[in-house]
Parts: structure tokens; C-alpha cells; sequence
């Protein structure tokens, strides 16, 4: 994919109509809500956002320019991080199955992932975390069990499947589309967070949980996932930016408008050393713009139904989302010094 795009394409017009008919008017509510509405999600499968990481021919929004993947994310985290967030950890198993080598993985889920009649949340924070893994996986007859515990998996009952990773004792990431239930070996708890709490958040607990073969999308070693890592960083930055974006709408024309131009170019153009920085720059930047707009708002910004409050809670949330050792270091470094 080409990495610059001079104009929006149709699928990045089209998500800022639906972020401002649809997703922010309604951005409070589900703030508040326990769960993101069916009929948010339902809407962007029948747009055809949950196939823009798939074959063209499989999505009714192509997507050829990467930096079209990353506006579309920034302008719905912008409108209602929440929606936004339980729908991106679907990308990562449509990225999967496109390009999988393993028998029957896709052909029999690309289609269904693609139109988003199946939706997938994402499982791996403890597999690729630095030091032992948090779930394991042993070739067992007919495939794997995985044992251990996922602290971060969300979209629970939003989601039919879990695309998740599990580290053997080869440090080879085993990648499988595991049904989203609970079961006697799969059991979760709900987290309440601060902030997307209706991303429906929950801890993971694998005992000796069945894999079967089929459901193997790829066999990746850790370090091979880990020089990948900076696109994932990249993407994650765009939830930042539209947090930024959305404030500077709010406020009102000020210098935060340029330096939000100065960090989406920064993240664009960042070859993958510097990616971390840059993430911790567009973090650092929504959190700023939060608290300019509730300066900026004065103290009816605290009441609950004022997006000022979200806005600095979903900023402050950004902060720790997704972060790595060298994010944290730059941003505790950065905030300290201000």
C-alpha cells in the first residue's frame, strides 16, 4: 500500500458522516451505557468498515492507501472512542485470515469477518508482553491447549470470536479464532474502567482450553511479531489523534489545531524506531487538548453530560492503551518535564 493520500477517499468521507450523524450525538449515552449499541456496530458492518483491512473484493469500502485506515480510525475515535475501540480488534483477524497460508482459514472465515457477519475481538496482550507468557499453548492430538490468563480482551458479548495469541515453549506465537464463550476451560470477569466502559472489557482465564487445528490461523515467532510491531503502535496512535481532533473542534481555532497537524505527519512519517515517540507525542497531545477544553468549557465540565469530562477520561485512558516500555519512558519523561 502507498502511504500518503493528498485527498479523503469515500470510505474516510463516509465515516465523518456517520462520526458526526450519528456517533458523537449519541457519544454521552453510550458513555454511560454498559454496553456500545448493537445498532452502532450493526451500522458500520452494513457500511462495509469491518472488511476495509481485507481483499477489495471482499469489502465494499476499499481501502488501498494505509494512511485511509488510519484517518477512518481517528475520525470514529474522535466521535465515540468507545464504538471505535470495540470495533478496531476486529481488524486484526481480518489482516489474519487474508493472509494466511494455513488449510481452509481463508476461505472459511474471510467472507464472514469481511462483511462483519462475524466480529472478532483481540486476545494477546499477555502472549507478546516482555518476560514469561501469561497463556501458554502445548501441542496437544488435534491441536492446542491453551492455558493461562488474558487481562485485557474486549467486546465481550459484542464479538462471536477471540483472535488470540498463545506462546509455546519455543517462544512461537500460536494465533487461533477461538469461539467467544464461556466454558468450563474459558471463564471471564468483567472490568469496570474509568473510561469505554461499555467496550465491555474482560479478564481471560484459559484452563487447558481446546484448539482445534483448524482454528490455527499462523504459527509466528515472538521476535518475528515483535519488528511488526511498530504498525500496530501506528494504528493505535490514530485513537490519540482523533481525541485531539475532536477537542480542537470544540475549543475552537487555537495553536493545539497545528500541533495536531505536526503529530498525525509525525506518526505518518516515523520510520519504526521512532514510532514509539511519535505515539507518545499524539498521547501527550490529546491529553493537553482534554484538559484545554475543560479549562476552556469552565466548571460545567464536570457535569456528566458535558463531553469535556469523557473527553479528558478517554484521553487519560490513551495514556496507557496499547503502550510499550519505550511509550511509557517518553511520556513520563515528557508529562514530568511540563
Amino acid at each position: 500500500m502507498n502511504t500518503t493520500s493528498e485527498t479523503p477517499s469515500k470510505a474516510v468521507r463516509r465515516a465523518g458522516e456517520l462520526a458526526e450523524e450519528v456517533f458523537h450525538p449519541a457519544a454521552l449515552e453510550v458513555d454511560q451505557a454498559d454496553s456500545v449499541p448493537a445498532s452502532h456496530l450493526n451500522l458500520l458492518a452494513d457500511e462495509g468498515f469491518y472488511g476495509i483491512a481485507g481483499p477489495a473484493e471482499l469489502s465494499s469500502l476499499a481501502v488501498e492507501e494505509m494512511t485511509d485506515a488510519f484517518r477512518i480510525v481517528e475520525v470514529l475515535a474522535g466521535a465515540c472512542l468507545t464504538t471505535a475501540f470495540v470495533w478496531a480488534q476486529h481488524h486484526n483477524a481480518v489482516m489474519a485470515a487474508t493472509h494466511s497460508e494455513r488449510p481452509g482459514i481463508r476461505e472459511t472465515w474471510l467472507p464472514r469477518l469481511c462483511s462483519g457477519a462475524t466480529r472478532s475481538a483481540l486476545a494477546m496482550s499477555a502472549a507478546v508482553r516482555p518476560g514469561p507468557s501469561g497463556i501458554t499453548a502445548k501441542k496437544v492430538d488435534g491441536g492446542y491447549a491453551f492455558d493461562g490468563e488474558v487481562p485485557w480482551i474486549s467486546g465481550w458479548g459484542l464479538t462471536d470470536v477471540l483472535f488470540t495469541a498463545a506462546r509455546d515453549a519455543d517462544d512461537m506465537l500460536v494465533w487461533a479464532l477461538l469461539d467467544a464463550k464461556e466454558s468450563a476451560t474459558l471463564r471471564v470477569r468483567r472490568a469496570e474502567l474509568a473510561a469505554v466502559n461499555a467496550s465491555r472489557t474482560v479478564t481471560a482465564t484459559f484452563d487447558r482450553h481446546f484448539v482445534p487445528e483448524e482454528r490455527v490461523t499462523g504459527l509466528v515467532p515472538l521476535e518475528a511479531w515483535r519488528e511488526r510491531d511498530p504498525a500496530t503502535l501506528r494504528f493505535n496512535g490514530s485513537f490519540a489523534l482523533g481525541i485531539t481532533a475532536r477537542c480542537c473542534r470544540l475549543i475552537g481555532e487555537s495553536p493545539l489545531d497545528a500541533e495536531l497537524d505536526a503529530r498525525r505527519r509525525d506518526l505518518d512519517e516515523a520510520p519504526p524506531e521512532e514510532v514509539p515517540a511519535a505515539r507518545a507525542a499524539a498521547a501527550e497531545l490529546a491529553y493537553r487538548a482534554a484538559g484545554a477544553l475543560t479549562v476552556a468549557t469552565g466548571s460545567s465540565s464536570l457535569y456528566r453530560d458535558r463531553h469535556a469530562q469523557r473527553l479528558v477520561r478517554e484521553a487519560a485512558f490513551l495514556l496507557v492503551f496499547g503502550s510499550r516500555k519505550a511509550i511509557k519512558d517518553e511520556l513520563l519523561g515528557t508529562l514530568q518535564r511540563r
